[in-house]
């Protein structure tokens, strides 16, 4: 198997650790609006990747622009501002500013319109990605907020999931400021949503794997037995990825709950560490706090790659480009790693 580990853009700007990373999710369409120009960039000849970073901030890359020898500036140095050197970070399309606190993770629509933002300040925000405006935002969590993912019909219902052990579904469509349910049932903080269809996937770090049926108003629960900290579905969504504070990733049987697979070589006892299938499921990867990238076989679970990265920092966060063959790591050093077929 040929595993995508050449290194092809870094994306740099963030004046701290990057917590999450988002491809754009399809054919679509960001426009980025100046005082003085608009430049219209399509998906179909581009890649786009959103950035959420301890800094408070959340960027919108082009990474085929970006230079993958160019030096970052240090995290240390860095200052958000019109003329700073983050606003001039190669690849850079826009930069968008709302939040108060560290922004903790990013969920985009399938139409590439709209994204929502959760962080450190107990809110969700919803923006406009062309205009770069918050159309809402929501309070009500009564801790930071960990996760967030899009649901319902035409994704009209933004889920998000805190500290303060509770989901909440917020209607886009609505200008009520309260959510339209809340789930109580973790007893931790969640640190994971996945939707698919009327189903809510959560993880907790009560070490509880929660799926909700929504239509039904059913929730079942798996015990992982470890606090989770990502949770990811297959493309069919058959199957479930459980990343764990134990250094193991699991992969479940959604219908029975049973473990197909697990993973490990990796470190992770005391951080968030996402993890992703890539490949067309063909893969895992995962960040680990050793500051190295992982990946494995999802069928037979042995490890095919190990790759040093982050300047030997945490590598918290992984994303995958949809069915292609790009993937994007982030951690601790500020930098988005874009990785290639060799």
């Amino acid at each position: 198997m040929i595993f995508p580990n050449r290194l092809t853009a870094k994306l740099t700007g963030h004046g701290g650790p990057v917590h999450c990373v988002s491809f754009s999710a399809g054919a679509g369409q960001y426009v980025h609006l100046t005082s003085s120009y608009s430049e219209t960039l399509t998906t179909d000849d581009l890649l786009q990747i959103l950035t959420g970073s301890s800094d408070r901030t959340i960027r919108l890359f082009n990474p085929l622009k970006a230079n993958s020898v160019s030096s970052s500036v240090p995290v240390s140095n860095t200052k958000v501002g019109p003329n700073s050197a983050a606003s001039q970070a190669p690849g850079l399309i826009q930069t968008y500013s709302a939040h108060g606190y560290e922004v903790l993770d990013i969920a985009v629509t399938d139409d590439n319109a709209r994204f929502a933002s959760v962080g450190g300040d107990r809110q969700v925000f919803l923006w406009d990605v062309a205009t770069g405006k918050t159309l809402r935002r929501w309070a009500g969590h009564g801790g930071r907020v960990n996760a967030v993912a899009f649901g319902g019909e035409e994704q009209q219902v933004v889920v998000s999931g805190s500290f303060d052990a509770t989901v909440r579904l917020w209607d886009c469509k609505s200008q009520s400021a309260k959510p339209i349910q809340v789930l109580e049932d973790a007893k931790d903080s969640v640190s994971s949503i996945c939707v698919a269809g009327c189903e809510i996937m959560t993880g907790s770090v009560d070490g509880r794997l929660r799926l909700y049926d929504i239509r039904m108003g059913m929730v079942h629960v798996d015990v992982v037995g470890q606090p989770i900290t990502s949770v990811s579905t297959t493309l069919d969504t058959a199957a479930i990825l459980v990343s764990t504070l134990d250094s193991t990733i699991r992969l479940f049987d959604r219908a029975n709950g049973q473990i197909l697979q697990s993973y490990k070589s990796h470190t992770n006892s005391e951080y968030r560490i996402r993890s992703c299938l890539g490949l067309n499921d063909a893969v895992v990867v995962s960040g680990s706090e050793d500051g190295y990238l992982y990946a494995w076989d999802l069928l037979e679970g042995k490890m095919i790659e190990k790759t040093k990265a982050h300047n030997s920092k945490v590598a918290s966060a992984v994303a995958w480009n949809g069915k292609g063959k790009e993937w994007a790591s982030a951690g601790g050093d500020g930098v988005v790693c874009v990785w290639g077929m060799p």
